[in-house]
């Protein structure tokens, strides 16, 4: 075995439930910040370690949903090795749009992600290694709690820097809840999720500029998954211009109160 796939036995966190189930799985892919010598190396410069494509400390802000009765997967690999929420093979997910792809080439502003881009023998060695494990397990998840409920709703949870880039101009919202335009759950999901962050104060899009990506689309499709994306700004819990700083920024711990009070109606929603 290479020393890459050896070192990603595991390129996720999971959490089960603290208390009596519901039929709730969290999924976030774009967390994790582990990278292996092999690709970091290839890395185009000191601005690309720093990984500006993250979904900064979302396992922390989201660790309430044990409590709740939801189980949550989480990245641990970075989304530079792998996009966890990118198809498996080449294809668009909003065609005519910029995109990055399994493995991003370029940042959603353009620059370059690596010095020495990976082979496609490589990016598919990279895809057994963390992607495949990823979604097997998440499938694992969802047939299991549709085996024990006849149903499941999955939210893919992500959060985005506010600036403008090549998909969008500034972000003005606060959260941006994609369906796939209806497709990938029923209208009570969101209205539920769209209700409980307006009545937290919180300004909401619906499916822009963001509809939900790979796994929003792909397990939405399933019989008795109900999958929803829920885009948080960054500038709501934390300084998008310190990263670092997050888990002690003044607004993250009441951010996360806001998330634990939101999804606390929807777990209270599935359990009834």
């Amino acid at each position: 075995m290479s020393t890459l796939h050896a070192a990603a036995t595991a390129p996720y966190g999971l959490r089960l439930p603290a208390m009596a189930p519901v039929p709730l799985v969290v999924s976030i892919p774009h967390t994790g910040t582990w990278l292996p010598p092999e690709v970091e190396m290839r890395l185009a410069s000191p601005a690309m370690r720093a990984q500006p494509m993250t979904d900064w400390h979302l396992h922390l802000l989201y660790d309430f949903l044990p409590d709740l009765g939801a189980t949550t997967l989480h990245a641990t690999v970075s989304r530079f090795a792998v996009d966890l929420n990118r198809p498996p093979e080449p294809r668009p997910l909003y065609p005519g749009r910029f995109e990055t792809g399994l493995v991003p080439l370029q940042t959603f502003q353009g620059e370059p992600v690596f010095g020495d881009p990976p082979t496609t023998a490589e990016v598919e060695a990279w895809r057994n290694a963390w992607h495949a494990p990823y979604h097997a397990r998440l499938q694992a998840l969802l047939d299991e709690a549709r085996a024990r409920y006849g149903r499941v709703v999955l939210v893919d949870a992500h959060s985005v820097a506010s600036t403008p880039n090549r998909l969008h101009g500034a972000l003005e919202q606060s959260i941006y809840l994609g369906d796939r335009d209806g497709a990938s759950c029923s209208p009570w999901l969101r209205e539920l999720l769209e209700r409980g962050f307006r009545d937290e104060g919180l300004a909401v899009a619906l499916n822009a500029p963001y509809k939900g990506g790979y796994i929003t689309d792909h397990y939405g499709r399933q019989d008795g998954v109900e999958a929803i994306q829920v885009e948080m700004a960054q500038r709501v819990y934390m300084d998008e211009a310190d990263p670092a700083g997050g888990p002690a920024h003044p607004r993250f711990d009441p951010a996360r109160q806001v998330l634990r009070r939101v999804f606390a109606r929807l777990a209270a929603q599935l359990g009834a």
